[in-house]
């Protein structure tokens, strides 16, 4: 029986990560290429007339590959800083780096006139509610809405508590809370007009990450003791900041799900210090109280851990 024969892939082009189909076609490639290509792993198709270098896209975290497919769009569709369109809603969200939390990767683009889906794709949603010069700024090259028309529209769109937890972190990066507060006046009686009175409503800038944004609104929603977010508290072993603490009761609720949702992973010297801290405020009277993502959807559990920390 002869041995099969390892199949010899053409080359990719040594320039650039990320080809339209014509730039393949110029560099050498046919479509057979292109397909086997895909096929052995070398090469990712992102969307229609679009392919990424697959050794590079591996390595991408979540959130840059996201950022990724809206590039990938701009290059299939020859889009630049002068062109027509505007990236918006939770793309420009992303373009943004914001927090997003339980959003898929449609591309979403404010359009001066309202083209069929066909036209646009698939991964593509078109909107035409009309824009202004200054709700636009360019991010890298390309035109997306400003934060706070970024943030009017996901509200408008999103959930509650998804709007909130953009809405905390675009005004931890300096959005203008009073002028989405006149963006909303503007807005009565449209769609999704309540949402986003009430993620301006109850938004928090200390909020750090999407999950303890979460963690209060889950607090908030069980009727349960707010205690007051990012506190400092004086240690032997130096100051420890606390995400949430009842300091009262000495009580201290540490959000832990940074590694799945934000691609961080402590260092074996940071798990130390911190290990270090928490025991020096252990003895000084406080009690821990640790989430997961899993637990803000365990509520009842939740609740009854929160209730005993405290009445301890």
């Amino acid at each position: 029986m002869t041995p099969q024969q390892p199949v010899r892939l053409p080359s990719l082009p040594s320039t650039a990560n990320l080809w339209r189909t014509g730039q393949l076609h110029e560099s050498g490639l046919n479509s057979r290429a292109i397909k086997a290509l895909v096929r052995h792993g070398k090469l990712v198709r992102l969307r229609h007339g679009c392919y990424i270098r697959a050794e590079l896209w591996e390595k991408q975290t979540g959130p840059v590959r996201s950022r990724q497919l809206i590039r990938a769009h701009a290059h299939a569709t020859l889009t630049t800083s002068a062109g027509g369109y505007v990236y918006s809603h939770t793309s420009a969200a992303r373009l943004h780096s914001l927090y997003l939390w339980d959003v898929d990767d449609l591309v979403h683009l404010l359009l001066p006139g309202n083209p069929s889906s066909e036209r646009l794709g698939k991964d593509v949603r078109g909107h035409t509610r009309p824009w202004t010069a200054a709700e636009v700024v360019t991010l890298s090259g390309l035109r997306a809405t400003s934060l706070e028309r970024t943030v009017v529209d996901c509200a408008m769109m999103l959930g509650y508590r998804q709007a909130l937890v953009l809405t905390d972190h675009a005004l931890r990066l300096g959005a203008d809370k009073a002028l989405m507060g006149c963006m909303a006046e503007g807005l009565q009686g449209r769609r999704g007009i309540r949402t986003l009175r009430l993620a301006l409503a109850h938004a928090d800038p200390r909020s750090e990450s999407a999950g303890e944004t979460l963690t209060r609104e889950l607090l908030t929603r069980l009727k349960l003791p707010l205690p007051e977010p990012q506190v400092q508290v004086a240690t032997r072993a130096g100051k420890y900041r606390l995400d949430f603490a009842w300091k009262e009761k000495k009580v201290a609720l540490e959000f832990d799900g940074k590694t799945k949702y934000f691609d961080y992973k402590p260092t074996a010297e940071a798990l130390f210090q911190e290990r270090q801290r928490e025991k020096a405020l252990t003895e000084n009277g406080w009690t821990f109280v640790r989430m997961t993502w899993a637990d803000l959807f365990r509520e009842h559990e939740f609740k009854s851990r929160i209730l005993a920390a405290l009445q301890r």
